[in-house]
């Protein structure tokens, strides 16, 4: 049975969506640099990602809009892309491995999404299984194009940057020009802006 390892980006901004990214190496596969997406270079967190896209025996990457964690909130948002992104992967699966359909998952953290599949959260599984550090890396590198790509739309803000964590650049620029339209309004910087109550709790 195969192992498919799950992490997400994104939980922390208040900006963008949730992204999250599932993969399945081969057992004879060894991808020397592996590691948690947070300890990497942007320039080896990118060759890794070309990597893993080019010799996962399956992968696939999953997303929760900024719109869908308002209403379900975080943690549920999150769960909602990595199984989005597990069924992006078994449809990879279905073309490149299609003998290998058995498998389960274990997913980074203390909680585990709604699967199919027998799943196991493990805390720190980003920087101790090759499958969770390979699909740490994915969720990361994909969702930091699509924040840099929004820059370009809107370049208010700094996403390029800051990738839509309030850092004391994005808190400002935001008290400055207001919300834009991928800001996480349940988020409480962004709360802040509209709401006195929360206003006052964040002061």
């Amino acid at each position: 049975m195969h192992l498919c390892g799950i992490d997400e980006a994104g939980r922390g901004p208040i900006a963008g969506p949730v992204t999250a990214a599932a993969v399945i190496l081969s057992p004879d596969l060894r991808i020397e640099g592996l590691a948690d997406s947070k300890t990497l270079s942007a320039r080896r967190r990118g060759a890794l990602a070309r990597r893993i896209c080019a010799d996962a025996l399956a992968w696939g990457v999953g997303w929760a809009s900024h719109r869908e964690i308002d209403a379900l909130n975080i943690l549920q948002a999150t769960h909602l892309a990595m199984a989005r992104a597990v069924s992006s992967m078994e449809r990879a699966l279905s073309t490149r491995a299609p003998l290998a359909r058995l498998y389960r998952v274990v997913v980074d953290g203390s909680s585990v999404p709604s699967l199919r599949v027998e799943t196991t959260a493990v805390v720190r599984a980003d920087a101790t299984v090759p499958e969770v550090m390979a699909a740490s890396i994915l969720a990361k590198e994909a969702r930091d194009a699509w924040m840099v790509a929004y820059d370009r739309i809107d370049d208010r803000y700094g996403f390029a940057r800051h990738k839509g964590y309030p850092t004391a650049e994005h808190r400002r620029r935001l008290t400055v020009a207001g919300a834009c339209p991928i800001h996480r309004r349940s988020f409480a910087p962004v709360a802040a802006l509209y709401r006195p109550d929360v206003a006052a709790e964040t002061r």
